[in-house]
């Protein structure tokens, strides 16, 4: 059946409401969500991790929900993954490399691109790199975590050399394949030079401490007693105090004597020259040093924010109470050489 239209100007007219109408929400549609950084919901992001999925998951599950982008993750040891990058060059899928420490940005600093300043500039000098390559997320102070029922900080050494006394012999703990213990290895080359940290890796190796696989059964082996002392990262006690209460028998101790155990090292993240989602690899970044993030960082993983105007947790100290060695974080990207020393030692296979 036809319909014969007998007034043309009103079917113009009518013609042409239809299409303004079409015009306006191709434009509505098209316009939706659009971001400045050219990122969009439905994008993707994949994301080399060195933090472990149970701190940071939840964080870039609430990164998905607040973007619409789909993050892709692999997770695994920040040296492993350095490593892969390395192998895998142009041809590596990764955005994003997630580091747990700046030593392993540090050794894949060929394949990451400049960040933007409006990145890098949110966070102290000391949290990032003076080439603008990476960016610390949060901050880690290295510690010492003791039992409570054997010791009290009355007898703790105040620096890391008192641990090579034979007295210390079978009551340490240690997690030489860690990405954090190896960061604080290298700034102690830098510190106390070659010779001296050999000595004290020897003097260590020959107290035969027990060896981990990372700081969280480090910390597990000081609350049951199975150590008494153990080289660490300063949250991951809090962790335990905050699931098993305060009866948990382990604590921080922060050396007062200073040295390279006292560093406080940055989880930290960088883009990578391969990436194919740049837009979205910033938002992401963006996104670690909002507010939001960053208070995710003091009050879940009790680490220490970077960003002004976000408090760290109330039962730390300040950064600035800590008697910190002065060390650029940034100069700990030799991992190799530290990796290369630690198996002359014995620590590693």
């Amino acid at each position: 059946m036809t319909t014969e239209i007998s007034n043309p100007v009103a079917w113009r007219r009518f013609l042409l409401a239809l299409g303004l109408a079409a015009v306006l929400i191709l434009a509505v549609a098209c316009s939706s969500d659009d971001k400045s950084d050219g990122a969009s919901p439905g994008s993707e992001l994949v994301i080399y991790s060195g933090r472990s999925e149970s701190l940071v998951d939840p964080l870039i599950k609430r990164f998905e929900e607040a973007t619409g982008i789909d993050a892709k993750v692999n997770y695994a040891g920040t040296g492993a993954l350095a490593a892969t990058l390395l192998e895998e060059g142009d041809r590596s899928p990764a955005d994003v490399f997630f580091a747990q420490d700046p030593g392993g940005l540090g050794s894949v600093i060929e394949l990451v691109r400049p960040l933007p300043d409006d990145l890098t500039d949110r966070v102290p000098d000391w949290a990032r790199s003076p080439d603008h390559l990476w960016v610390g997320v949060s901050g880690r102070a290295r510690t010492v975590v003791y039992n409570t029922d054997k010791l009290s900080q009355e007898d703790l050494p105040e620096t890391l050399d008192g641990f090579t006394d034979p007295a210390w012999k079978g009551r340490i703990g240690w997690a030489p394949t860690n990405g954090s213990f190896q960061a604080m290895v290298t700034g102690m080359r830098l510190i106390w030079g070659e010779e001296r940290t050999r000595a004290w890796l020897e003097g260590i190796v020959a107290n035969e401490p027990r060896i981990y696989a990372k700081n969280t059964p480090t910390v597990a082996a000081a609350g049951s007693g199975e150590i008494e002392v153990g080289f660490v990262n300063h949250y991951y006690l809090h962790r335990f105090l905050a699931e098993e209460g305060e009866g948990f028998a382990a604590r921080n101790y922060f050396l007062p004597g200073g040295g390279p155990g006292s560093a406080v090292l940055v989880t930290g993240a960088g883009i990578l020259k391969m990436a194919d989602n740049v837009a979205e690899a910033e938002r992401f970044l963006d996104y670690l040093l909002s507010p939001d993030a960053q208070g995710y960082f003091a009050d879940e993983t009790y680490e220490y924010p970077l960003i002004d105007g976000v408090p760290h947790a109330e039962l730390l100290p300040g950064l600035s109470d800590l008697n910190t060695p002065d060390i650029d974080v940034s100069d700990l990207g030799d991992l190799a050489a530290t990796q290369d020393l630690l198996r002359e030692v014995g620590a590693l296979p």
